[in-house]
């Protein structure tokens, strides 16, 4: 399953930022706690209307858009 039907993006919600449809949650804010650490199981219990089902396509469209997007090198 891909995340097409389960992220959308609406400028009336969230000011047009990707969120999981029928929910005012960032997809950002999702992937930023996953990079947190924070587990999958603690982010379904602070959203309840959370799936798992929704995490996986927060994943998989952030994916998608970095496999669209053409980012250059940083020398540091």
């Amino acid at each position: 399953m891909g995340y097409i039907d389960r992220i959308e993006i609406n400028p009336r919600v969230c000011n047009g930022k990707p969120v999981i449809k029928g929910t005012r949650i960032p997809v950002a804010v999702i992937l930023e706690q996953v990079a947190e650490g924070e587990t999958w199981p603690d982010l379904l219990a602070g959203y309840p209307e959370l799936t798992l089902e929704d995490i996986k396509a927060a994943l998989r469209y952030a994916r998608s858009f970095l496999e669209h997007s053409e980012l250059k090198a940083i020398n540091v």
